[in-house]
């Protein structure tokens, strides 16, 4: 679960107003899980509070670098396990019995996995509309509620007590040490739970005025939304293995197929036409390919933009599907094998595929799959509109894992294993004005598993004409092999897109872009130095550079 979907808060107080006490705790959250540790140190332990502290630093840190093959239920037992032999092992050596003891609550949210542990007396508790359940279990010697029958560092083994629950949208979790709930009823820890650790706290203390007999530790977590891609996985869908035209599968009727693997179809719903896309047969068995399934559905669901489809997923479904709204229009790909677009088109759909890839970055996203077979041309009142579409290709920008993309349209550093950025989508633009305009590719057609070598480009004015020189020249800029020449950023090639008077010339750049008419007009010895701008040279270096 994203960070983002939960709130934290922590607040601990010193018994009698002491400066420091003997509980400790941490909540940590990375990128995919939350971490959260509450250890309230043994009192008749010398070293109750230092045993605490490395217990929760313990735990964190070693979350931290989780083995990937490790569930979590095992990391949890093997943390507190060692971390029990190591202090118990200490307090024997230095002590002669055990000093380094503590209780310990811990607590991991992944996804919508609620994992916990606790040894000793802290405790977790889980407030659900209004209802509040205790989660953990209490170490405690029978009929002695102050006498811990197990805790950390105590004895050469160490008693866990293990669970695990689904979490929901609103859910609270609290950790806390005993000094907070021998003050508190239930009843009274339902009602302050939703105002967070410090005000529970400080409530706590106001019932003893201000003079705490406990140490007293609270930890909340607010659950603020679920992880809508794991819902989505746990719902009970089928994935029908055939299908063929005719069938209706929740009131949708298939009218036929739009890819060769017929998982993707037009379909009619109360004369309305849809494309729906089916989950692939595989991602029964195989967890990844429906991971990848509903992470595109989720992003087809919640990218609305203008340049996308309108995409839906109905609340009330059988099958593993979503829909988008069927666009009236051909590809660019169908499109250009009859004629190629105009410099005005083709400056329409670079802007296109710019903004679209600028709003995807505001969620450290990129498309992935730039090409042709990607967009959508549609003829709407004399002018053509441009849709994008594959939303199986979008993915984290920065990815090094992905595969997306096609390999005529990918960057060279993409083949070395590269991480998919800017610069690399920026190529991908580069590629399909490209061929939008000339209908060729700049290295040639690069076929799958092939290892390319990318040399110069031949420069898209000399197979079209109507190029203007600024334009030629971004283009070469786009798609250049060199790294360091091309764009870093989608804002520059969007600037230079707006303002085609403050383009550099790639091929050269102390010369000007001058204007065709200008050029035949100037002397000899002029043009010499500017051929790079007449000739429609292919090179990419300086003027005395001789002709390839």
């Amino acid at each position: 679960m994203s960070k983002n979907n939960i709130k934290t808060s922590g607040f601990s107080l010193a018994k009698r107003k002491e400066l420091t006490g003997d509980d400790f705790y941490e909540v940590k959250q990375l990128d995919d899980m939350t971490i959260a540790v509450v250890c309230d140190g043994v009192g008749s332990a010398q070293e109750g509070a230092l045993a605490a502290k490395k217990v929760t630093l313990h735990l964190i840190n070693n979350f931290k670098n989780l083995p990937k093959a490790w569930s979590i239920e095992k990391a949890i037992k093997e943390f507190i396990t060692s971390i029990n032999s190591i202090l118990y092992a200490q307090s024997i050596q230095e002590y002669e019995r055990p000093e380094y003891a503590t209780t310990v609550t811990v607590c991991v949210i992944k996804g919508n996995r609620l994992y916990g542990a606790n040894a000793g007396d802290s405790r977790i508790y889980l407030l659900r509309d209004n209802k509040l359940n205790q989660l953990s279990y209490d170490h405690n010697e029978d009929g002695m509620a102050n006498v811990l029958s197990n805790a950390v560092g105590i004895s050469e083994n160490v008693e866990i007590f293990y669970f695990e629950n689904n979490i929901q949208k609103d859910d609270k979790i609290l950790l806390c040490s005993d000094g907070l709930y021998s003050l508190m009823s239930n009843d009274t820890l339902s009602k302050n739970i939703p105002n967070g650790a410090y005000q529970m706290v400080k409530k706590a203390s106001s019932l003893v005025e201000d003079n705490l007999p406990d140490d007293t530790t609270a930890v909340v977590l607010e659950i603020l939304e679920t992880d809508y891609i794991e819902s989505m996985k746990n719902l009970n869908l089928i994935i029908p293995e055939k299908l063929k035209k005719g069938d209706i599968i929740d009131g949708y009727e298939l009218t036929h197929s739009l890819i060769q693997n017929d998982r993707t179809w037009v379909c009619k719903k109360n004369n309305q036409e849809y494309v729906i896309k089916f989950a692939p047969y595989e991602a029964i068995e195989n967890e990844k390919i429906l991971d990848l399934y509903i992470k595109e559905a989720w992003n087809a669901k919640r990218l609305k933009a203008g340049f996308f489809p309108k995409s839906f997923i109905p609340k009330q479904r059988s099958a593993r599907y979503y829909l988008m709204t069927k666009l009236d229009g051909i590809t660019l790909k169908q499109y250009l094998k009859k004629r190629n677009l105009s410099i005005d088109e083709a400056v329409n759909l670079a802007k296109t595929l710019v903004s679209m890839e600028e709003f995807l970055l505001k969620f450290n996203l990129v498309h992935g799959d730039i090409k042709p077979e990607n967009i959508i041309v549609i003829q709407r009142d004399g002018k053509k509109i441009f849709k994008i579409i594959d939303f199986g290709s979008i993915t984290e920008i920065f990815s090094i894992t992905n595969k997306a993309g096609t390999p005529s349209y990918l960057a060279p550093e993409r083949f070395t294993g590269s991480a998919i950025n800017e610069k690399t989508e920026i190529f991908s633009i580069g590629v399909t004005l490209y061929e939008a305009l000339t209908g060729k590719f700049p290295y040639g057609e690069i076929e799958p598993f092939q290892n390319p070598t990318f040399g110069t480009p031949k420069r898209a004015q000399k197979l079209n004409k109507n190029i203007p020189s600024w334009l030629d020249s971004l283009i070469l800029r786009a798609i250049t092999a060199q790294e360091e020449l091309r764009y870093s950023n989608y804002s520059h090639l969007r600037f230079e897109l707006e303002y085609p008077e403050k383009v550099k010339p790639f091929f050269s750049e102390n010369t000007s872009l001058a204007p065709a008419a200008t050029c035949r007009l100037m002397s000899r010895r002029r043009a010499a130095r500017s051929w790079a701008i007449c000739s429609g040279s292919g090179s990419i270096f300086s003027p005395r550079q001789p002709r390839s």
